[in-house]
């Protein structure tokens, strides 16, 4: 009898020599899956910061342009234009009168010899052009400009290039500075990658990410909403459901297809506007809101419901007044989910036409016009090696962008958010 007793004894004696081992196993296996949670915490961070770093020191440069100095007579070369020629509408007609490009041309061969077309970017004339309508008064007098160098010497001055580049960088280097270009935020696509500018990509993304907010997000929460709360539980509400979850789940490029079959083949919409990429960019939004939306409505406490019925509220002011405002902050998380997959999608807007050259920013959601994903695509593609370094600073462009979206939706999710 006492040796039963003692036999029971044993698995709940602490101080036993197996109950040690065991529990000596239990630490060490916990220690192991805390050393490899941090280990993957780091090895994650690494590989951020590793993109990160690599990125803004290659997108770094595409901030910058390097310059030199042109000496212009425009009293001598102008026939004697008047500072009041280049004010008002007529501005821009009187400047294509004056023959702008040949006078810089021209100005470039005095000062630099037949050498010097070699020098300058093909459009620095434009910086000119721009320089007189900011101050007319220019024409006037002899003035120095500082205009955009060629892609060849800009790259070879900033991190070397072909050995001829780097000899035309030792001949000029006393004229040759580095300068912040301005362009690159005020302009649109060029064939120079020294004219080059995002702000046409950047423009027809924010139209584009507006239509697509104002299609999915309204349509996506009253589907949900619906669905959990007015729709009754049969074969036809999980067909349904199950559609929906497989959509969320299916390739975007279909979702380009399907765009241009329906949008512009169908409905004959304007080809690569922002209203078309807006509607196919919704289609693929609208299943990860609806499913985000749903999880968020059933999350809401039954109490709440009958309280709100209890004091005499309609069914729809039970929903809309207080089921609604408590499930807001889940359906902005899955929002900004599929908002941030539709920022960074480029083939669905290939399939649509949003791959075209495009000089002048879009003004309106029919315009034609291009996104930021598609413009680093393109850039990416170029022979020019002027245009790697365009791609990074684009990239940069893209996450900051993302980043100021994401930290908008954060904010309103946190303001709306209700603890129970």
């Amino acid at each position: 009898m006492n040796d039963l007793i003692e036999t029971r004894r044993l698995p709940t004696d602490w101080q036993g020599a197996e109950m040690q081992k065991r529990i000596a196993r239990r630490y060490s296996a916990e220690r192991r899956f805390k050393a490899m949670g941090i280990s993957a915490i780091v090895l994650s961070a690494g590989f951020l910061a590793f993109l990160l770093i690599v990125m803004v020191g290659n997108g770094f440069r595409g901030f910058t342009q390097t310059e030199m100095p042109l000496q212009i007579d425009f009293p001598a070369v102008t026939s004697g234009a008047s500072a009041s020629q280049f004010e008002g509408p007529n501005a821009d007609a009187n400047l294509q009168v004056m023959g702008l490009r040949e006078i810089v041309a021209s100005s470039i061969e005095i000062q630099y010899g037949e050498d010097g077309a070699n020098l300058f970017s093909s459009g620095a004339w434009t910086a000119v052009s721009a320089m007189i309508l900011d101050n007319p008064d220019i024409v006037e007098r002899k003035a120095t400009v500082y205009l955009p160098v060629s892609s060849e010497i800009d790259i070879a001055y900033k991190s070397g290039g072909t050995p001829a580049a780097e000899q035309k960088v030792r001949q000029y280097k006393d004229r040759l500075s580095t300068g912040f270009n301005w362009n690159f935020l005020s302009n649109s696509d060029a064939t120079d990658p020294m004219q080059v500018g995002i702000w046409g990509a950047f423009k027809g993304s924010l139209i584009t990410m507006i239509v697509t907010l104002m299609l999915a997000f309204p349509v996506g929460v009253l589907a949900a909403l619906y669905l959990e709360e007015y729709a009754p539980k049969n074969r036809l509400t999980d067909l349904i459901e199950v559609s929906i979850n497989n959509l969320a789940a299916v390739p975007s490029i279909i979702f380009g297809l399907l765009g241009l079959a329906v949008f512009l083949n169908f409905f004959g919409m304007p080809r690569s506007g922002a209203l078309v990429g807006g509607l196919t960019l919704a289609l693929m939004t609208m299943p990860v809101i609806v499913i985000s939306g749903r999880n968020a409505v059933k999350s809401v406490p039954p109490s709440i419901r009958e309280a709100a019925l209890g004091i005499g509220a309609s069914p729809l002011q039970v929903v809309f007044h207080h089921v609604l405002p408590l499930a807001l902050p889940g359906i902005l998380t899955g929002t900004i989910i599929g908002m941030a997959r539709a920022l960074g999608e480029t083939a669905p807007l290939l399939m649509i036409g949003m791959r075209a050259f495009i000089a002048t920013p879009p003004s309106g959601i029919t315009d034609p016009a291009t996104v930021l994903p598609v413009q680093i695509f393109l850039w990416s593609d170029e022979v020019d090696r002027g245009f790697v370094e365009k791609t990074s600073a684009a990239i940069i462009i893209l996450l900051l962008f993302l980043l100021i979206m994401n930290a908008l939706a954060i904010y309103l999710r946190n303001r709306f958010e209700t603890r129970w």
